[in-house]
């Protein structure tokens, strides 16, 4: 059976090690500059990290509510916020974000194409496979 934190619906593991920290939600020099530059203060530039780190790992943007608050706190330390800081984007920063992440990592947003590239991956896998979720899972590449 298929992990939850590999199904269609990406979540967050319920303990996250501290390797897992390191190796999957620490910000290299080169993307706290990138953050940086686009942000006006700590709590923007917190959760414009958070929401890169994210998507490199989950792809998908989680709310920031819903990010664990051992991530947040270790990619607080790791670019040396105060302690106090909180990951703030209002729904048009939010948005901005997003385009900048998938800017930054080279993909793009066309629902309509990923429906149509996943309605064939999953027409064709579906001789092989009849679980609903083995056919989303495979449609989303994982």
């Amino acid at each position: 059976m298929t992990s939850i934190e590999r199904t269609a619906y990406p979540r967050f593991k319920r303990l996250i090690t501290a390797h897992e920290l390191h190796l999957f939600f620490a910000p290299s020099r080169d993307e706290v500059e990138w953050a940086a530059g686009r942000t006006d203060c700590d709590e923007h530039l917190l959760a414009q990290l958070l929401a890169l780190k994210s998507y490199q790992r989950m792809g998908c943007f989680p709310k920031l509510d819903e990010i664990p608050e051992t991530v947040v706190d270790f990619v607080r330390r790791a670019v040396d916020l105060p302690e106090g800081t909180v990951a703030k984007a209002a729904s048009r920063t939010a948005e901005r974000q997003r385009i900048a992440v998938r800017r930054r990592t080279g993909l793009s947003y066309d629902k309509a194409r990923a429906r149509k590239i996943a309605e064939a991956v999953m027409r064709s896998e579906a001789v092989s496979k009849n679980r609903p979720a083995d056919l989303i899972n495979i449609a989303q590449g994982r």
